[in-house]
């Protein structure tokens, strides 16, 4: 069955931009994104470390990773590779070989609204990828699919070139177009937290928090 790819590549916004966010909390991102944005049910499966690159998405109907070969013969330095899956939890999408693959060709990491295989390969590795679960039982190779078309990860949408941020508590995403504006009001509230934080152990905390 056919794979439909509707662009080859994503535009990327500039590195430093990109960067930026690297030390930017999930939580944080998404209290700036109204708390509507973000994936619900995903979890980190590696090791450790932060995702942030830009998404390079694939739709597949369940079970079935052909979408995702095809899409990682097309994805470059700084892809995310974020797979709409539908959720489905009884196939592996994604196993140790396809993230040596992802690693090799410099993407970011995954973002699986599905299952992944292979799991001590992941725990082992700071590369990241966020999915649903993991189970033994490998996919199907048929298809259809579609490669940067937009897609629903956990309930939020991400189109092909959103910028992608996961941590610990989850994953978010946003158009790269409200990024300098975003990044702004992160670093601000960062600002007024650390001030809280530092007002607690001062004790001359006031109650301020809960009035934001």
């Amino acid at each position: 069955m056919t794979i439909t790819t509707a662009m080859t590549s994503v535009p990327k916004p500039a590195p430093d931009l990109l960067e930026a966010f690297r030390d930017a909390p999930t939580s944080i991102i998404s209290d700036n994104l109204a708390r509507l944005p973000g994936a619900v049910g995903l979890r980190p499966f590696h090791r450790g470390g932060r995702l942030v690159g830009v998404a390079f998405t694939v739709r597949t109907r369940p079970g079935d990773n052909l979408a995702i070969h095809r899409a990682l013969e097309l994805v470059g330095p700084g892809d995310v590779i974020v797979v709409d899956g539908g959720g489905d939890e009884t196939r592996a999408l994604v196993g140790e070989i396809m993230k040596t693959i992802a690693e090799y060709k410099g993407a970011a990491g995954y973002v699986i609204d599905g299952a992944i295989r292979d799991v001590a390969a992941f725990a082992a590795s700071d590369f990241p990828c966020f999915a649903r679960t993991a189970i033994h039982r490998g996919p199907y190779k048929s298809g259809p699919g579609e490669i940067n078309v937009p897609v629903s990860i956990g309930g939020s949408v991400i189109s092909p070139g959103d910028i992608v941020v996961g941590d610990e508590d989850g994953v978010v995403s946003f158009p790269a177009s409200t990024a300098v504006g975003l990044l702004a009001a992160v670093r601000a509230q960062i600002a007024r937290e650390e001030d809280t934080l530092l007002a607690i152990r001062e004790g001359r905390y006031q109650g301020s928090y809960g009035k934001s």
